[in-house]
């Protein structure tokens, strides 16, 4: 009886030691990540860091737990076989997941000071669309520095648990058979309250553990398995997301937030007729990677685009326009198919359902035009591909279609090459027929490695190179008969990284510069409008004078009676601004994170609230 005793107990406590060694570890992975971020965190007090591991417990105890139950119903199996195969399946599985843990640990802790997000889905998202671009920001020093990392925790990891996966298991579970399991199964069951977090209606989830208005202290308490395995489960129902009110009212508050007479209409309603000198010219889309408005002069930036800034004279500037997220794919979705980015995952992501977006190449195709989309890096990189061709491209110049020797940086071919071919293939075409030509810069990317050297900074240069690149490129149109009916459109992708110092809840992170140009412009404007990516299309289709009731979420910024807001999206939060009041909400915590103006507050939250519950349903219905 007492053997029998002593073999039930070794079960109980390899059970309990394998959920607090797995607790340890994290509380431990807290200040490795806080010394390796320190630059971020400068000025943290020691009971904020407190704040941070305690705070942290909530998602800490959930994953222990979470990767307890395997070994514990390993454990189990013992009670009633005495087969060694149950050891090594014990092995395999602690030598799987200290990998795992490990890769998580090093991207989440390295990725950080780049995203200033915790870690989720997004990067196993563009890996296994595009693996080379997915490592095309990273130096192989810090490929071969993080790949040691992950080897030396995952080992560090696993011998931790040496105990639990060698001797005990072999020596002497393999061979023991107890008659009363219960107790045991009861403990393992046990596991289910930390699993969930807690005994309310609601579980634990990414808000539990914030607690400070430094959403960077918030960000460090999250643990990354957590966040990952949250954002995997929340990718597919849609239409369960962001519930913030019942539908009757989202959908009231969403009408006030489009023009239905634009619609119904779908003709230029604007303060003036038009901003173009004829209804079909030559349109030429330039998107510039990571550009923000604090590159811009005239947007009261520094003095770094300035080759671009010197159009602005002649050209129509959209001075208080945002971006829609912060990833090029949400961009890219916002841009050319009107529609709103997502806080926590991609629609590039769902081939099915981007397919059945409306798009600005499939409308000005529709009015006789031809289209093409270039772009010097790897088409498959998040799904492009497929959202292009359904979005009515008929061509895309890759890094594929340029010679070997010219694809010289880590995203594939320099920005002036990729010009280059433009300009070429532009002179080469037959002008029969209107032209829509989309070109998408990638060389103000991390790395940053250009063929240009007039800055000692890495970044500035990267972004003065595309800026000195794509003002030639005008300058050389500008001596083509091309010119005089061509309206050349300018627009950042997302704000990316500079200013560095910039937080991802500031609205001024969001601010890009949108920008038309062109012997198609009838006369110079600064348009002081309020709006954001996903407006872009209603508004440029309605200057054509071609219909734009199929996007949604798009509005004619110019017309008589469309509101002025802006939206945009950060990692699992929100930010929507009017002309007088603007708000930033954390959709874990329930917290507003940024704010302005006196007045209106609620009012603004609730209907970005209905806005991004209506843009989910959307999706859900597609």
């Amino acid at each position: 009886m007492n053997k029998q005793h002593r073999i039930l107990g070794i079960r109980h406590t390899l059970l309990a030691g394998t959920f607090l060694i797995w607790l340890m570890i994290f509380i431990i992975q807290k200040p490795l990540f806080l010394a390796y971020n320190h630059d971020l965190y400068v000025g943290i007090g020691f009971k904020d860091i407190l704040s941070i591991m305690s705070y942290g417990l909530f998602h800490d105890v959930s994953v222990a737990a979470y990767l307890t139950v395997i070994p514990g119903l390993l454990i189990l199996c013992t009670f009633f076989t005495s087969h060694k195969v149950i050891c090594w399946f014990m092995r395999a599985y602690f030598i799987l997941i200290a990998l795992t843990a490990s890769a998580v640990f090093v991207v989440h802790t390295s990725l950080y000071a780049y995203w200033r997000f915790p870690l989720d889905a997004t990067p196993l998202f563009y890996f296994l669309s595009s693996p080379a671009d997915a490592f095309a920001s990273i130096t192989p020093m810090q490929i071969l520095l993080s790949v040691a990392a992950w080897l030396l925790f995952a080992s560090l990891i696993l011998a931790s648990f040496l105990p639990i996966i060698v001797r005990p298991l072999d020596n002497r579970l393999s061979h023991a058979t107890a008659k009363q399991p219960i107790g045991f199964i009861i403990l393992l069951a046990a596991l289910f309250l930390p699993m969930r977090g807690s005994l309310t209606v609601a579980p634990v989830n990414t808000g539990k553990v914030f607690f400070s208005q430094e959403m960077a202290y918030n960000h460090a308490a999250v643990n990354p398995i957590f966040s990952v395995m949250e954002s995997l489960s929340r990718t597919q129902n849609f239409a369960e997301q962001y519930r913030f009110m019942d539908d009757a009212t989202a959908h009231r508050h969403f009408r006030s937030l489009t023009d239905a007479s634009l619609r119904d209409n779908n003709t230029v309603s604007t303060f003036a007729d038009s901003l173009f000198r004829n209804r079909r010219p030559d349109i030429l889309l330039v998107i510039l990677e990571s550009f923000s408005s604090h590159l811009f002069p005239s947007l009261g930036g520094e003095k770094i685009a300035i080759k671009l800034d010197a159009f602005v004279p002649e050209g129509i500037l959209f001075t208080r326009f945002y971006a829609n997220s912060f990833r090029t794919d949400r961009g890219l979705l916002a841009i050319l198919s009107g529609y709103p980015a997502q806080p926590t995952m991609s629609l590039m992501k769902y081939p099915s359902k981007t397919a059945k977006l409306p798009s600005l190449a499939m409308s000005l195709k529709r009015a006789g035009y031809g289209t093409a989309y270039y772009y010097g890096g790897d088409a498959d990189f998040t799904n492009m591909r497929s959202y292009l061709y359904a979005s009515g491209m008929d061509k895309i110049i890759e890094d594929v279609d340029f010679p070997i020797e010219e694809r010289l940086s880590k995203w594939g071919v320099h920005d002036h090459l990729v010009f280059e071919r433009l300009l070429k293939d532009m002179k080469e075409e037959n002008p029969s027929r209107p032209m829509f030509r989309i070109i998408q810069t990638s060389s103000s990317h991390e790395p940053f490695e250009v063929p240009y050297h007039a800055y000692s900074d890495e970044r500035v240069n990267a972004f003065a190179y595309t800026d000195s690149v794509v003002a030639s490129a005008l300058q050389r149109l500008r001596n083509t008969p091309r010119w005089k009916n061509l309206l050349v459109v300018i627009v950042a992708d997302h704000q990316g990284c500079y200013p560095t110092n910039l937080s991802n809840y500031s609205p001024q992170r969001y601010h890009i510069p949108l920008l038309m140009v062109g012997g198609a412009v009838r006369k110079a404007a600064k348009i002081n409008i309020i709006g954001s990516q996903q407006d872009l299309a209603a508004t440029l289709l309605a200057q054509l004078h071609l219909p734009h009731k199929a996007f949604r979420f798009s509005k004619n910024m110019l017309g008589r009676r469309s509101p002025h807001f802006a939206f945009f999206t950060v990692p699992d939060a929100f930010g929507f601004l009017t002309d007088s009041t603007g708000v930033v909400y954390d959709n874990p915590s329930g917290k507003i994170t940024y704010r302005r103006g006196r007045s209106n507050i609620r009012k603004a939250l609730i209907k970005g609230q209905a806005y991004l519950q209506s843009v989910y349903d959307d999706i859900a219905n597609r």
